[in-house]
């Protein structure tokens, strides 16, 4: 039977819980959104942590996570730097997809 009273679990419980939470009362900026996410993937490497020392397991799949967030990071500042150059501001309201 596993331990769900792990420190490392409850935290990443709770930080994705507010993540999830900031994703949805903060959607006005996108860069409060892209930390929100970040947020939510490093939250999602503490569950698969705590679970894979829980379980004895290899975990491989953490270091695939590592690495698509890492990704999902420069293409999320990528997108912000591009934003902010052509609209001077980080509103998600000012994306318009009828202008691409």
């Amino acid at each position: 039977m596993m331990n769900f009273f792990n420190p490392l679990f409850t935290l990443g419980a709770l930080s994705s819980i507010s993540a999830l939470m900031t994703i949805c009362l903060q959607r006005k900026h996108l860069l409060n959104t892209l930390l929100a996410l970040e947020i939510l993937m490093v939250s999602i490497f503490l569950l698969l942590v705590s679970l894979s020392n829980l379980m004895s397991n290899e975990g491989l799949m953490i270091f695939v996570l590592l690495t698509l967030a890492a990704s999902e990071a420069s293409i999320g500042l990528a997108m912000l730097v591009i934003l902010i150059r052509a609209h001077g501001n980080d509103y998600v309201s000012s994306i318009s997809i009828h202008k691409c």
